[in-house]
């Protein structure tokens, strides 16, 4: 039988951030030499094993928790130590955080036995300095050795990084077969009753890193919630500090932060994830979203560049230090790589919500012309084939083949499961283009540049086109397709896909209404949230990348978009789910977890392989909490809408810090729904909107 090479498993891992710096270790603090367990520090694998031992003997695992941001601690017993009782006399606390540019732990050994107590304890060290890459595929590494010199002091050296282990105190041992396994050594006498701390640090040199770890605190404001639905308050506080974990800016630009995507696999720029994490966190300010535009403007793309999918005006789509090269699949993603067929329209709609937010003109006009370029990528080159609609193809052989956010290979499936064949046309694209065209409309007006009437009209050419190839009768009345195939065939699998379109205008309220319907059926939504497929889609898998499992970020997203449209029951369904499931996950929710129904397991099914922390999830709490407050400002129309979620079902909540333009937003909602909002610039008109009538997902066909 041939042996497969998969990708390592994530879900029972414990992990630490301080981008670009990230640890993984098992649930008893261990980090061991198997699988994706290691420190990571911008695309490489810094530190491979870290085993703590006491006599030769691994302590037995009681608990862990958080401490902070960027730390963990955990809890171990060692019984065999102090009084021979039932009761434990001897634990041992370790304490992990995540620097900048390393890692730091302490172990505190604590005795409460009425004896003393001899020990000795080691660490056991590894450095194989392998690239993310090799590391996500399963490959196998080699570990280097390690260097001595003074005291205390390990090193390790390879491909420009240089790794060093400072240990006070410690004996090292790292000769003959521990060359390549370096141990640290200390001798422990307790006292009765006694206690101390050894402590261990990492630390990295590595000047070829594409990106560094932002000074400072957080570009975003930290809201004072309270709510009488606790889980909302405990994901806010968690996504709150793992965002912090995640800030990044690019090397040679320190002041412009954003997000990195996600741990392990993605701690760098990412072009689609970057900007939707920054969109979700407007409530909290536009810090983050300057930071985002300005840095992606920088390398917004000059040339037409086939091996790279660079194009004049297009927005990369990730950045990494060298050639990303998976084995056994054939993608190879060069450095700077564009092939994104979405995030060009979304800089352009989060410069326009930035701004809507409050971002001042001072730095909106210096990207206004980077603007009049995504517009130009948008007109010129994101439609090859010259049929008006948005559409990819990867013509490398070795790029992605799919490039929207389901971007795996087998993505694009019709209801019979087959695969879609490139190019492809993507529903949701389209509504980014129409969302992108009419807000770059608005910023050129705004802003007294030429051309808003050309986007105009792209718009309403859109809207034609689209309702015209997308609209199938589908097992639940007409639903548009995922996207049309190399032939224009709708692919007419139910996905979430269409979930997108809400609020993007190129829906008219009724279209807007069937699909809020559609995404409230059991089959998408009965899960832990929306199911990217249907149930009922021969492609449906529950633990299926794109095809069946649920994501944090587009449940969150489709949540906003009916919260925003008036499709509260629908809504609140998916903000019940994501609750839940964050209960489950202990508040740090994944990248994706499985598609199960709800009465399964009572709880989500974890995907193995998911990132955690991750961007755009973590800011879906920001999202989720937006939609309860109910709160939408157009800071240059000088209006503010209310639509609250919150209220008789979601309850009550208290929020204090949200931010517009300079000024900081209280917003409370009480148990019936009524809202009061405080410290909104006094230019702001506030206006309750009407809630468009629901519509069942039955309905007749429209077209």
């Amino acid at each position: 039988m041939i042996e497969r090479q998969l990708q390592p498993l994530l879900h029972e891992l414990v992990g630490v951030v301080h981008a670009p710096t990230s640890a993984l270790g098992d649930a008893t603090g261990q980090i061991r030499p198997t699988g994706v367990q290691g420190v990571f520090h911008a695309d490489a694998r810094v530190l491979s094993r870290a085993e703590v031992r006491v006599d030769e003997r691994e302590l037995e695992g009681l608990t862990r928790g958080d401490d902070g941001p960027h730390g963990a601690r955990f809890v171990g017993l060692a019984r065999w130590l102090g009084d021979p009782t039932p009761d434990p006399t001897v634990r041992v606390e370790r304490l992990r955080r995540a620097t900048g540019n390393g890692v730091t732990e302490e172990l505190r050994i604590v005795s409460t036995a009425t004896v003393g107590v001899r020990a000795t304890v080691t660490v056991d060290l590894g450095c194989d300095l392998a690239p993310i890459e090799t590391v996500k595929s399963g490959g196998t590494t080699t570990a280097l050795e390690a260097k001595t010199g003074q005291p205390g002091l390990l090193t390790w050296s390879a491909a420009g990084i240089t790794v060093t282990v400072s240990a006070p105190g410690a004996d090292v041992l790292a000769t003959a077969e521990h060359a390549t396994a370096p141990r640290l050594t200390w001798p422990v006498d307790l006292a009765p009753g006694g206690e101390t701390t050894l402590s261990w640090k990492l630390t990295v040199e590595d000047p070829r890193a594409v990106v560094v770890s932002p000074a400072g605190g957080p570009e975003w404001s930290r809201p004072t919630v309270t709510a009488d639905d606790r889980r909302l308050v405990r994901l806010l506080n968690r996504s709150l500090d793992d965002l912090r974990g995640l800030r990044l800016a690019e090397t040679g630009a320190p002041a412009d932060v954003f997000l990195a995507a996600g741990v392990p696999w993605f701690l760098t720029l990412f072009g689609r994830d970057s900007l939707w994490a920054a969109r979700m966190m407007l409530p909290l300010g536009t810090d983050l979203a300057a930071g985002t535009l300005r840095v992606l403007a920088r390398r917004q793309g000059t040339r037409v560049d086939p091996a790279t999918g660079e194009a004049p005006g297009k927005i990369l789509h990730e950045l990494r230090r060298h050639e990303f090269t998976v084995p056994g699949n054939g993608l190879r993603l060069p450095p700077a790589y564009y092939g994104t067929v979405d995030a060009t329209m979304l800089w352009v709609n989060l410069l326009h919500d930035a701004w809507r937010w409050g971002l001042s003109a001072e730095q909106i006009e210096p990207l206004l012309p980077h603007l009049e370029a995504a517009l130009g990528w948008l007109g010129e080159h994101a439609d090859p084939d010259g049929d008006g609609l948005v559409e990819y193809v990867d013509t490398t052989g070795h790029g992605l083949s799919n490039q929207g956010w389901k971007d795996s290979g087998d993505a694009v499936r019709f209801h019979d499961g087959t695969l879609a064949t490139a190019p492809i046309v993507l529903a949701e694209v389209q509504g980014y283009a129409h969302e992108a065209a009419m807000n770059g409309a608005a910023l050129l007006d705004a802003f007294g540049r030429p051309g808003a009437d050309r986007w105009r009209d792209y718009a309403a050419g859109l809207v034609r086109r689209f309702r015209d190839s997308f609209w199938v009768d589908g097992r639940y009345g007409p639903q548009p397709a995922l996207a049309l195939d190399r032939d224009k065939r709708p692919v007419d699998s139910l996905t979430s896909n269409i979930g997108h379109l809400l609020g993007t205008g190129l829906l008219d309220r009724d279209e807007e209404a069937q699909i809020a319907g559609l995404l409230a059926t059991d089959t998408l939504a009965g899960g832990f949230g929306l199911r990217t497929m249907a149930t009922d889609d021969a492609g449906f898998s529950p633990l299926s990348y794109h095809c069946g499992s649920i994501w944090t970020h587009d449940t969150a997203i489709v949540l906003g978009g009916l919260a925003r449209a008036g499709h509260r029951t629908a809504a609140l369904g998916l903000a019940e789910g994501l609750l839940s499931a964050a209960e489950a996950f202990d508040y740090r929710l994944p990248e994706l977890y499985g598609g199960d129904d709800r009465s399964l397991l009572h709880r989500p099914v974890p995907y193995p392989a998911a990132c955690r922390p991750q961007a755009w999830s973590a800011a879906g709490a920001v999202l989720l909490l937006q939609a309860a407050t109910g709160l939408y400002p157009d800071v240059p129309g000088g209006t503010v809408r209310l639509a609250p979620l919150a209220g008789p079902e979601l309850g009550g909540l208290h929020v204090d810090g949200l931010r517009v333009g300079d000024a900081s937003v209280t917003v409370t909602v009480d148990q019936t729904g009524d809202t009061t909002v405080t410290g909104l610039p006094t230019r702001l008109t506030p206006l309750t909107p009407t809630i468009p009538t629901q519509r069942h997902p039955t309905t007749p066909a429209l077209h």
